[in-house]
């Protein structure tokens, strides 16, 4: 969804002075533990990418879909940036995370009702009482999805009439899972995509392109 606004995916940004990093040295808990200032440099680069980016018109064509249908719309990403939010779709179920926000690596014992917004600057921020680092509100390699992310979109994968599923590779589990779960529940799966996804077995409907090339004329 978000590579046309200039948001590369992550394998695509693992390029210049990250290329030679294994990607779980800068997706993983055990990797940022090992060198937080490096895994920190880098989401702070991807979140400055995310700052400077728009909305393209697949992310506004969903928006604009659901303001003339309310309800009719439930839309699950696995993209961690705010454009969908930026256009508009508020409602999103975000199963991977937040790139904006951060969160305790470990329960912070003198702030445990508060979020790292109250932690020391630094690289990264730490609680100035216990020490605890902050870290980015994604989702690593090795770690469970949010519990009612991951609820919330199974369930509307079971009660969805048409999944329109766009630009996934299909291959990161469990959100590859919906696709077959809707069509098992009997929903029509359409698939937008400018390459071949490792579900394309799931689909009825195979469109190749781009969402900002062809979501605005499907959602009308």
């Amino acid at each position: 969804m978000s590579a046309e606004s200039g948001i590369p995916t992550f394998r695509d940004a693992m390029t210049g002075l990250w290329a030679r990093f294994d990607p779980a040295e800068l997706a993983s808990e055990e990797g940022f533990r090992a060198d937080p200032g490096r895994v920190w440099d880098w989401y702070e680069e991807r979140r400055d990418g995310v700052r400077l980016a728009e909305p393209n018109a697949g992310h506004h064509a969903l928006a604009a879909f659901a303001a003339r249908r309310p309800g009719v719309l439930t839309l699950v990403t696995q993209n961690v940036d705010d454009l969908h939010q930026r256009a508009g779709n508020i409602d999103t179920i975000r199963l991977h995370g937040d790139i904006q926000r951060d969160r305790w690596l470990e329960p912070c014992r003198c702030r445990p009702a508060q979020t790292p917004e109250a932690a020391t600057p630094g690289r990264p921020p730490r609680c100035p009482g216990c020490g605890v680092m902050a870290r980015p509100g994604v989702v690593w390699f090795g770690e469970m999805l949010p519990g009612g992310a991951l609820a919330a979109a199974q369930r509307a994968a079971l009660d969805c009439d048409v999944m329109l599923i766009v630009g996934t590779s299909g291959a990161v589990w469990p959100a590859a899972g919906l696709a077959g779960r809707a069509r098992a529940a009997g929903a029509h799966v359409v698939i937008v995509n400018p390459q071949e996804s490792e579900i394309d077995v799931e689909a009825h409907v195979v469109l190749r392109g781009t969402a900002a090339a062809l979501l605005p004329p499907l959602l009308v």
